[in-house]
């Protein structure tokens, strides 16, 4: 029984936006997958000093996947995937009084994975692969227009890129093929990407109005390391025709920093991230007849407390996610799901005073994916 158990990751974790699963590398013959993932995020805040506030601050975004899994024998499968891991996409609208009116940033990246996996008996199998990843800040602005503010005035522009940097995944899984038993563990390790491009600042009286195209490049050269993370993953059937599965990753977003090297003065953090995030799903499936197949899951990231920064102040999530699988041919399905995000209540801090600077509160997400796969 083939089911779509989630599809997509709008407001998750650090900059967690597609988490990579390890189902592809359990497939069977040759298969083929093509997805494609709308996200609607809805996040605004008020400033603690007044009823001023930041509008919408998150535009909608969307990303593509490919899978490609080939039973080479009956113990060896090889399997690729193409996605988008982590990303962030935040628009600050122009006017009003809010202090970081205007401020924009779209991080982006894009992971090729390539794996292997070994079946030792019908019930124990490992697997490996390496991951190939870059990354992209584009048209990354950021204006502070608020003596309210604990730190000096100022704009800042980067726009950078990565070339193709490298980790590895590597993992092991027992299965009970009769029960649709599966549970697999797999470790994702860091990936260091080293970035190039033009950074800029202005500081001081006037600073605020400086536009954007009129602030002075200088060379910028920075890594960010990518973080390092746990899956554990399982599903069993628990009675004809249905299927409870459900997964709990640990990433290691403590440490994680966006260091350009002159945002606003050298060693400033454009984002950073001081706590490990966990992220613990489950849903329930249903076979409905031959072609048609249901799922119903929920996933849940705890508050993290402490400022969130301003270019993605939101703060653990709960989300609750349909979806629905459908036969065309004996080869063709079609699945699609979608998912309502309640995002966690967030704080912003006024420059490094520790004070609050704006709550965001009451904020959603809907997100929409769709795939067709063909399996021969």
């Amino acid at each position: 029984m083939a089911l779509l158990a989630s599809t997509a990751l709008a407001s998750a974790g650090g900059l967690d936006r597609n988490t990579l699963g390890t189902g592809f590398l359990f497939e069977s013959g040759t298969y083929v997958e093509l997805g494609y993932t709308v996200v609607s995020p809805d996040v605004s805040g008020v400033l603690t000093a007044g009823p001023i506030g930041s509008g919408d601050i998150t535009p909608s975004f969307g990303y593509a996947t490919l899978s490609y899994t080939q039973q080479i024998n009956d113990q060896l499968t090889f399997g690729l995937v193409v996605d988008a891991p982590y990303g962030a996409d935040v628009a600050y609208p122009a006017g009003g009084s809010y202090p970081f009116r205007e401020s924009q940033a779209q991080v982006r990246t894009q992971q090729i994975t390539a794996a292997i996996r070994y079946e030792f008996t019908e019930n124990i199998s490992a697997y490996a692969g390496l991951r190939a990843m870059r990354g992209q800040a584009n048209d990354v602005y950021v204006s502070v227009a608020a003596p309210a503010l604990a730190t000096t005035r100022f704009s800042y522009r980067l726009d950078a890129e990565s070339d193709w940097a490298f980790g590895y995944m590597v993992g092991a899984a027992y299965e009970i093929p009769d029960i649709a038993l599966r549970v697999a563990l797999t470790y994702f390790s860091e990936v260091e990407l080293s970035m190039s491009g033009s950074q800029g600042a202005v500081t001081g009286a006037g600073a605020a109005l400086a536009a954007r195209a009129g602030i002075a490049t200088s060379v910028a050269n920075f890594n960010v390391t990518m973080p390092q993370s746990v899956l554990l993953e399982a599903q069993s059937g628990v009675a004809a025709g249905t299927l409870v599965f459900g997964s709990v990753r640990w990433t290691n977003w403590d440490g994680f920093a966006i260091i350009p090297g002159n945002y606003p003065a050298p060693g400033g953090a454009l984002v950073s991230y001081t706590n490990d995030v966990w992220t613990w799903n489950l849903g329930v499936g249903r076979q409905i007849n031959d072609d048609l197949a249901m799922s119903a899951s929920i996933t849940y990231e705890a508050e993290l407390d402490g400022f969130q920064g301003q270019l993605g102040p939101t703060d653990g999530r709960l989300s609750l996610g349909i979806g629905a699988e459908y036969a065309v041919t004996d080869s063709m399905s079609i699945a699609g799901g979608v998912q309502y995000i309640m995002i966690g209540d967030a704080q912003t801090e006024a420059g490094t005073s520790g004070t609050a600077l704006a709550n965001f509160n009451d904020n959603d997400a809907i997100a929409a994916g769709i795939r067709i796969s063909f399996q021969f």
